[in-house]
């Protein structure tokens, strides 16, 4: 293929992706941005093999927007199948942006300092810049700690990666210092834009990269007219507009969909690629601090504090049974647009996604990510929307029994670390059964959900009963016999111990039901 497929016929700058063939999809094939749009309404995109994984989610909102923003500005909803007039459109969208014909909002670099760049705002001048060697190194995570990835390796950057790490930085981006500020759409800087959705599944259960897109376009142009603080038709694409040293952009006269673009960046050419400069900002590019996230971002689970609500804030956290059971059927938070389904909505199976940068001030503490698959009959029965309560029944059961087998499991280990002895357990004792307590919630986490849906169906909810519980039974056995071999323990004493630990599990779970049917069928 040609590195080109049109002309736009406007002087521009380098590396326009509107006409140069430079994002690469599974299986080799280059295209243009406006060919890879079409290419997605055709179902033609199966993956992106040189975006990170941090990257994923911030690339697919961009694309969902920015194909909602076009289509809206015409009053479309039809995915148009053909490059050229996703090229129109987009040219369209930036020419109502900064009010002129040109391609220099797509272009990775743009010589003329005073006009916008792709993701890269105007230059305002008289602002101090310092030097990015690679796009890593401008990408939005930091990495002193070095959890995901080492910084400045990229050296041999393609100028996708530029391009992909902008979309990172811009939307994604959290507080990072005196004058650099993050993005609107997280709840503070320290914060993370969180990620909540349903994602089409392909037959062997891998999400389905173009539908995923198209469901995600067409939600969002099915509920444009929804309320919320925003303006519909307010600036969209933000790195469009000068950016001057003083107040920030307000951020209610901001489309709903915008863009944003939270620092400032350019970059150039430099023998042998690309290199970039960026340089600090007065104030956040939009006035958002009060808003504290709650923006109508369609991927944000927003909390229902009448007097605060506020976007999800990952923290030093991970996205596990507990956090999910929360989001999804505590009632506290409101599921996004992007992870509820329409009742007249035709699907099949799905997977659930939740993704974020888990971070904390001034670091991150690694990309934190679950993809939970959901079967047909969950899906297509209407259980994850019109019948919520009675999965979020059959969670608290399973939850309880998790609490239970926990318990259990702390007293068994604290005695065994006591010799055996009931009135030496105490506070130390129970702490040595920190590890042992950890790798049974592991286990209960990684089984949860996929007996959490036969536990809501009414036609195999008691066989689901039975095996999670057997499930959490033998873990703790095995946690506790692994106890045995970790756990200093007089030798004197040791086999007392063991009798006596082995014994409290068993009453436990007893007492607790978890044994029931073992014992019935003993």
């Amino acid at each position: 293929m040609n590195e080109t497929t049109f002309d736009s016929g406007e002087a521009a700058g380098h590396l326009n992706l509107l006409a140069d063939r430079l994002l690469t999809a599974d299986g080799g094939e280059r295209f243009t941005l406006p060919e890879l749009l079409a290419a997605l309404s055709r179902g033609e995109v199966d993956g992106f093999p040189r975006l990170r994984a941090h990257q994923r989610t911030a690339w697919h909102m961009f694309l969902v927007q920015l194909a909602a923003l076009a289509l809206d500005r015409i009053g479309c909803t039809d995915l148009p199948a053909g490059a050229e007039e996703w090229a129109a459109l987009l040219r369209s969208l930036s020419k109502s942006e900064i009010g002129a014909k040109g391609d220099e909002p797509w272009c990775l670099a743009v010589a003329d300092r005073s006009k916008p760049a792709f993701l890269q705002p105007p230059d305002p001048g008289g602002l101090k810049w310092s030097d990015v060697a690679t796009p890593d190194a401008l990408d939005l995570l930091i990495t002193a700690r070095n959890h995901d990835l080492k910084s400045e390796v990229a050296a041999h950057a393609a100028p996708e990666d530029w391009a992909y790490a902008l979309v990172s930085l811009q939307t994604m981006e959290g507080y990072g210092g005196k004058s650099n500020y993050g993005i609107a759409r997280m709840n503070g800087g320290s914060s993370s834009r969180s990620f909540l959705g349903l994602v089409p599944a392909r037959d062997d259960g891998s999400p389905d990269v173009s539908a995923w897109w198209r469901r995600d376009v067409e939600r969002l142009l099915r509920h444009r007219s929804d309320e919320g603080p925003l303006t519909r038709g307010g600036p969209a694409l933000l790195w469009c507009r000068p950016w001057p040293e003083g107040p920030p952009l307000p951020v209610h006269k901001m489309d709903p969909w915008a863009i944003e673009v939270c620092r400032r960046v350019r970059l150039r050419e430099a023998q042998g690629g690309l290199r970039a400069e960026r340089t600090g900002s007065a104030a956040a590019r939009v006035d958002a601090k009060a808003f504290c996230g709650v923006l109508g971002d369609a991927w944000a689970p927003v909390s229902r504090d009448e007097a605060a609500p506020k976007a999800l804030t990952l923290g030093e956290g991970r996205f596990d049974y507990r956090r999910l059971v929360d989001l999804l059927f505590s009632g506290k938070w409101i599921v996004p647009l992007a992870a509820r389904l329409d009742d007249d909505e035709d699907a099949d199976r799905m997977l659930l996604l939740a993704e974020a940068l888990s971070r904390g001030n001034s670091k991150t503490d690694g990309l934190k990510s679950r993809l939970v698959p959901l079967p047909r009959k969950v899906v297509a029965g209407g259980w994850f929307t019109a019948q919520a309560e009675m999965l979020g029944d059959a969670a608290a059961a399973q939850m309880g029994e998790i609490a239970s087998a926990d318990a259990a499991l702390r007293e068994a280990v604290a005695l065994y670390a006591a010799d055996g002895n009931f009135d030496s357990v105490g506070k130390e004792e129970r702490q040595r059964a920190a590890s042992a307590r950890a790798r049974l919630d592991l286990a209960a986490d990684a089984a949860f959900f996929d007996h959490l849906w036969d536990r809501a169906d009414p036609d195999t909810e008691a066989s689901a009963k039975v095996r999670f519980r057997a499930l959490l039974v033998a873990a703790a056995r095995a946690e506790l016999e692994r106890a045995f071999q970790t756990i200093p323990c007089a030798t004197v004493f040791a086999a007392r111990a063991k009798v006596r630990a082995n014994r409290r599990l068993y009453n436990a779970l007893r007492k607790a039901e978890l044994l029931q049917e073992e014992a019935e069928h003993a």
